[in-house]
């Protein structure tokens, strides 16, 4: 016996909850989880800073990491179409960037390390910054709750 197709719920043209192209703006908790994130990883590379070490890992795990995060995190900003959005996760590419090419330069001096330990604190604290221009914006972007 052949049953007939039943209509779907939603017309297949019909934009879904992610239809707005806003990752972050349509949900305040993430605008503040990606602060609370980015504030507490620049205070642990300010913190390193301040207790003078220099030490940067050189493994190939740590590598695979910083590759697969740069991936998601691009995949991320190519999605959004939120120029805030953009940004945010266009900061943290960077900030992995400079962690993958440290973490294949087995080479690095201490003093490069110190720099670029205070180069990705500020693009952590950056990070933090960009991510609060997300917040309180559900309505802004078309989203009612």
């Amino acid at each position: 016996m052949v049953r007939p197709i039943e209509e779907p719920l939603a017309p297949a043209n019909a934009k879904g909850s992610y239809g707005s192209g806003h990752l972050m703006c349509r949900s305040t908790p993430w605008g503040v989880m990606g602060f609370l994130a980015c504030a507490y990883f620049a205070w642990i590379s300010f913190s390193h800073v301040m207790r003078g070490e220099y030490d940067w890992p050189h493994d190939g795990w740590t590598a695979a990491t910083y590759i697969v995060w740069i991936l998601v995190l691009v995949g991320l900003m190519l999605d959004t179409q939120c120029l805030r959005e953009r940004m945010f996760f266009g900061v943290l590419v960077l900030n992995f960037i400079v962690g993958l090419g440290l973490t294949l330069w087995s080479t690095v001096r201490p003093a490069q390390v110190h720099n670029a330990r205070i180069g990705t604190g500020a693009l952590w604290a950056l990070a933090a910054v960009v991510s609060l221009t997300t917040v309180g914006r559900a309505k802004a972007v078309g989203i009612r709750h």
